[in-house]
């Protein structure tokens, strides 16, 4: 089975990552995607990509998306993030964001991390 990589997008960076996931299409095509609910809905509809969808992240998607990077079932997480907005589940994405880093699994939080990040899982073949 291929890699896994995790593709969540806050609310004002979606148009972002789908226009990412369409200019990385055959990257990302050798690989197993999840994604937080909208973002995953949006990539798959607008690419034809396979996104397994977990909840939407304010009602518990980064959790579970933290709990299988804890599991050791992700190879690298891309989360554009918005910067210049509050979040009201902040807690979960810091707690995301520490995980990868207590796991060492590669984490993007803007596009051009996003496909530093890609490239090396795909070069990498996800450790």
């Amino acid at each position: 089975m291929s890699p896994t990589i995790a593709l969540i997008a806050h609310d004002g960076k979606k148009d972002d990552m789908v226009r990412f996931a369409r200019a990385h299409y055959d990257l990302l095509a050798a690989f197993q995607l999840i994604g937080t609910g909208t973002t995953g809905e949006r990539i798959t509809q607008a690419t034809g990509l396979p996104v397994t969808r977990m909840l939407s992240g304010p009602m518990g998607g980064d959790a579970q998306i933290a709990a299988r990077v804890a599991e050791g079932q992700v190879a690298a997480v891309i989360f554009l993030v918005d910067p210049l907005y509050a979040h009201p589940h902040e807690p979960d994405i810091q707690g995301l964001l520490r995980i990868c880093n207590v796991y060492n699994v590669p984490l993007a939080t803007n596009e051009a991390t996003g496909l530093a990040v890609l490239r090396y899982v795909t070069i990498d073949g996800g450790r």
